[in-house]
């Protein structure tokens, strides 16, 4: 079977993450993001040349665990793909735009520092709404330790 890939992306956040709801009610995140940009000079080292900025959207769950946990600042990877539309600019001129749709997103490990919790993720098992460090209901409590069981942890 063939490797499952997918386009990536690298930067920093550049703005505050804003959440909205699209008109279905799913979450949708946006966020200028940066990419700090480096050319490479004959001698081996390397000069920082212009930053670009650009904007990435998430959606449905993804868009609320990435407004929880990423800030202004942050260094994060991301898996998605790039989204070229047509949009209407302040002179009224149509215009091609671009921005990168985050399937997946996360700090970039290579340049964060973090402390990594390893117990069971438990929001698919909570009511709608429920906050992640609330206790679990004693079924809840069950499946996970049947899941944890079953893949050896």
């Amino acid at each position: 079977m063939a490797i499952h890939t997918q386009e990536s992306l690298s930067g920093f956040i550049a703005s505050d993450p804003h959440l909205s709801y699209t008109e279905r009610g799913d979450a949708r995140l946006f966020v200028k993001i940066g990419q700090e940009h480096y050319r490479r000079e004959t001698d081996g080292s390397f000069t920082q040349t212009e930053t670009t900025f650009h904007d990435l959207v998430a959606f449905r769950k993804t868009a609320e665990r990435a407004h929880q946990r990423l800030a202004k600042g942050d260094k994060f990877l991301a898996e998605g793909y790039a989204h070229r539309y047509d949009r209407t600019d302040e002179n009224g001129q149509s215009v091609q735009a671009e921005e990168f749709v985050a399937k997946k997103i996360g700090h970039d490990l290579a340049r964060t520092r973090y402390t990594v919790d390893r117990q069971a993720r438990t929001d698919t098992a909570a009511p709608a709404g429920a906050l992640e460090d609330e206790p679990l209901s004693t079924s809840s409590r069950r499946t996970t330790g049947a899941i944890a069981n079953a893949i050896g942890r």
